[in-house]
């Protein structure tokens, strides 16, 4: 496995704020977490009980779209924001199709890089590598040298934005970050998204509030906002959908709620 040497760019984990990861593993049952975390966990809670479900739907919708995607041949993973490294993460996924098959996750939180170091050294270190790295720096991630040297961005790269564009302002551009990694990647390349919606609880809304005092704002859109994140790309079917309407495949029942997430995985023709 490599690993940036900037995680200082990042400056010292702050525990007194909370991070969308460490709440994100609160969620999901891991013990990455503070009492920060917990607290931004349970107040979400309150507002959309339903958003410990969403997030598990929806680590099984990367599992799913993943997989599908090694199957048709793709052997290049770029995973930004990729949270703690539990189980059935994207190198997980992928290595399980293709044992070859190279991961990059980018992190911007120090404790996250530091645990994905130290775990995927174990799991798979000769095909996946931890880097360094903002979403709202795309110029900066793409141009890093260690991703250059394991990424050829002449060949088809899986792009993984899971749950992580809802923490991106519209100030910031989140369809301009989308563009940039878009044309800088090869045609044939699949973009894997998932974000949070309101659509079904206008309570999640409630939700802004909530991360007011953490380290990214909380920004649920609509369907047709979201939709308007795919530009330049052809969107698989079943389309964008709710993270447990994608190709379930019998593993696991479907909730008969909506989760406030929406799903999809888009080509660039």
């Amino acid at each position: 496995m490599t690993a940036s040497s900037a995680p200082e760019l990042w400056g010292d984990t702050d525990t007194t704020k909370a991070h969308p990861a460490r709440v994100y593993d609160y969620w999901l049952g891991g013990k990455d977490h503070f009492a920060a975390d917990r607290l931004v966990a349970e107040r979400a809670i309150a507002n959309a009980p339903e958003v410990t479900q969403a997030c598990r739907e929806n680590r099984a919708f990367l599992g799913r779209a993943v997989r599908t995607l090694a199957e048709r041949g793709a052997r290049q993973f770029l995973d930004i924001g990729t949270g703690f490294p539990t189980m059935g993460n994207s190198d997980e996924a992928a290595h399980a199709i293709a044992p070859d098959a190279h991961v990059v996750c980018v992190d911007n939180d120090p404790v996250v890089l530091a645990h994905s170091r130290a775990l995927l050294a174990r799991r798979s270190p000769e095909c996946t590598t931890v880097l360094a790295g903002d979403l709202r720096e795309p110029k900066r991630i793409l141009a890093d040298p260690q991703l250059r040297a394991v990424i050829d961005f002449d060949r088809p790269v899986v792009l993984l934005l899971m749950a992580i564009l809802h923490f991106i302002p519209d100030s910031a551009d989140p369809a301009g970050i989308v563009a940039a990694f878009r044309d800088a990647m090869a045609p044939g390349s699949h973009l894997v998204l998932s974000h949070a919606t309101y659509d079904f609880n206008i309570k999640v809304l409630n939700n802004s509030r909530v991360y007011n005092d953490a380290t990214a704002p909380f920004i649920p859109r609509s369907r047709v906002q979201i939709a308007e994140l795919l530009t330049g790309f052809e969107v698989l079917e079943p389309g964008l959908v709710d993270v447990a309407q994608w190709r379930p495949d019998g593993s696991r029942p479907i909730p008969p709620q909506h989760l406030n997430i929406y799903g999809a995985v888009a080509r660039k023709p």
